[in-house]
This record gives C-alpha cells, sequence and structure tokens, in this order.
C-alpha cells in the first residue's frame, strides 16, 4: 500500500488534472439527494455526505441501454440487419464510491463476468475504471455492512481509498492503477507514521459506530426448502405494495428486461432494469407466471440475496448492508427482520 496525502482544498485540483484524460464523475447533491455526476465546473462535487440515492452501478450497468438498433426501411442497403450500438468505453474514475458500493459491483461481476458467461458491456464498461472510495466516518444508523463482509473502510473493489481527516486526506493506493493516477496528477507528499495510525484508529472507530447488526452464520446450512416453505413469509409479505423501490435501489441487483422500441421506420433493442417484485416479471409468452402472488415475489427477492446466491457462489450474500432498502421502504420492510428470520429458522 501506498499511502499520500492530499489536503482538501487541492483535491478539486486533483480532479480537474484527472479530467485532462479521463472521464470523472463525483458526488453531486440535486434537491434532497446525491447522484453521481460527470464533473463539471457547475458540478464540482461534494463529499459531505452519507450516501447517494442510486448506487454508481448505473454508470457500468446503465437503466436504460441501447444494446442495438436497426432500419426497416427496405430501400437502406442495411434493411433488417442488427447492429451493435455504439458505447463510449473511455476510461473512467468515480471519485467519493463508498466501499459499499465498491464491494457491491464485485458480486454484481459475479453474475455479468464469469467462467460461463461474460456480459460485453458490462466487462467493457469495468475495465477501464477506476474507483476513487472514500470512507465513512460516520454510518448511519441503519447502515450493518460490518455483518455482510464489508465495512466503513473495506478496501475490495477499490483502487484508492480517501480517508477524511481533517484538514487532508490521506489517500491510499490499493491497485497498480490506484499508483497511476498518483504519478499521473503528481501526487508525490508521503504521509508519516503519524497520519497513519490516525487513519487506522479512524477505521476502528467507524466500524464501532456500526450499530445495527444481522446474523449470516447459519444460512449456508439451511436446507432450501425449509426456507421456501417456511411459515413467516406471509408476514414479511403482507404490507408489500411491489413498488419495486428495494430492488430498483439496491447495489447489488441485476434483473434487467429487453424491449424493441420502434419510430417509424427506426429499431431500437434496449435493455432496462427490472425488478423481480414486479408482476410481470416472470410472466411467460404462453400466459403463464409462475410467481402470480404477491409472497411469492416477496420471497424470491429475499431468496436469491440471502440463499440462493450464497449457495451457487460461496463468497457470502448479495447483500453489503448499505441500508437503503430500510430507508426507502414506503412500509417499512425491514431487510435486517428477514436475516434473522432466516438464518434462525
Amino acid at each position: 500500500m501506498n499511502d499520500k496525502i492530499i489536503k482538501k482544498e487541492e483535491l478539486q485540483d486533483f480532479l480537474k488534472a484527472l479530467k485532462k484524460t479521463h472521464e470523472v464523475f463525483v458526488p453531486v447533491k440535486e434537491k434532497d439527494f446525491y447522484r453521481f455526476n460527470p464533473l463539471t465546473d457547475e458540478s464540482k462535487g461534494d463529499l459531505n455526505f452519507t450516501n447517494t440515492r442510486l448506487s454508481p452501478k448505473s454508470l457500468l450497468f446503465p437503466q436504460s441501454e441501447r444494446m442495438f438498433e436497426y432500419t426497416l426501411d427496405e430501400e437502406s442497403s442495411d434493411a433488417h440487419i442488427v447492429k451493435e450500438s455504439s458505447k463510449d468505453y473511455s476510461p473512467t474514475v468515480i471519485t467519493g464510491i463508498r466501499p459499499c458500493d465498491a464491494k457491491a459491483l464485485r458480486l454484481v461481476d459475479v453474475n455479468f463476468n464469469n467462467p460461463e458467461f461474460k456480459d460485453p458491456w458490462w466487462v467493457k464498461h469495468l475495465e477501464p475504471m477506476t474507483f476513487i472510495g472514500l470512507g465513512c466516518n460516520e454510518p448511519a444508523n441503519t447502515c450493518f455492512c460490518t455483518s455482510v463482509g464489508c465495512g466503513p473502510f473495506n478496501e475490495e473493489g477499490l483502487d484508492v481509498l480517501l480517508f477524511d481527516l481533517g484538514e487532508n486526506f490521506l489517500a491510499r493506493a490499493l491497485t497498480p492503477k490506484g499508483e497511476e493516477l498518483f504519478k499521473l496528477v503528481g501526487v508525490d507528499k508521503d504521509a508519516d507514521s503519524d497520519l497513519k495510525k490516525k487513519a487506522d484508529e479512524l477505521k476502528i472507530e467507524a466500524e464501532n459506530k456500526i450499530s445495527s447488526h444481522v446474523p449470516t452464520d447459519k444460512l449456508k446450512e439451511k436446507k432450501v426448502d425449509d426456507l421456501f416453505n417456511a411459515l413467516f413469509w406471509d408476514d414479511i409479505a403482507f404490507a408489500c405494495i411491489n413498488c419495486g423501490t428495494c430492488t430498483f435501489i439496491c447495489p447489488t441487483c441485476w434483473c434487467f428486461d429487453i424491449q424493441d422500441e420502434i419510430t417509424k421506420k427506426q429499431g431500437d433493442r434496449i435493455r432496462n432494469w427490472d425488478s423481480c417484485m414486479f408482476p410481470l416479471f416472470t410472466l411467460h409468452a404462453s400466459g403463464h407466471n409462475p410467481r402470480t402472488e404477491k409472497v411469492q415475489r416477496v420471497r424470491q427477492r429475499f431468496m436469491h440475496k440471502l440463499k440462493y446466491y450464497v449457495d451457487k457462489y460461496n463468497n457470502g450474500v448479495a447483500c453489503v448492508g448499505c441500508g437503503r432498502c430500510v430507508k426507502s421502504c414506503p412500509l417499512n420492510i425491514d431487510i435486517r427482520e428477514v436475516f434473522s428470520l432466516m438464518n434462525d429458522l
């Protein structure tokens, strides 16, 4: 690891220097929420936030993405020929990503980039990206990241990790990409032992501030049928209105649908986020729907994250404890309670 010091007043100069060679995204406040936007003179970025409303997953896996295009114009030599739509795979730096969201990208990567199948657009978006993480000095009371293999200063999936030490950031390069960024913009002031010690103490202090904890130790040993047929699913699903908020704000959800949109003679094939909470998600062309009932859809969401994923990939649960769904559910359905019910059945 290579620890450097960046003064807070110099951070904007650091990011502007990166803009010469990279597309730079920063967290920007829009009304009551934060989101990742391109760095501009107007959108300089604001690191005084708890978390963005949506994770930066959408920068790799857009909410709507044009996959292919075609024309139905019989006079065109390209009539009825489906061509891949052009995309931008420029080198990109995402600044201020929280450790939980960085880990979430690694969990999604298991689905889109594995030995059996590689999603070409996900892989091509991910390869040129560099992630500058921002540790959480003050975790929210809905965060439970330390229970699910993460933490306020977790390093997994990051190239650089920033520690907010007051007047300065301690910038820790974790990968060759991170080292290259330091060289590229001339970050060369080494952190002394006192600042390194302060950063280590800050990490421990932040971890101790996590007040929510969930059990996960027995999920792997549980039988799928026992959890599937558990009696508590009706109680969990009772209040749910299938709005899909929990899945759309989740940094580890990856479900999508593919649609053809035609305007006059121009056609586009588009990939859109979808949700297992929606009644049409599993509707077959035959008219059969294996999940017609709300309780079946609610059960699917939690079984996938806390059991099916656990059994298939053997790398923990498909949840990073960011607490977004806890905060945003309009009916106060709490995944932390579901963890306990499933683990302790």
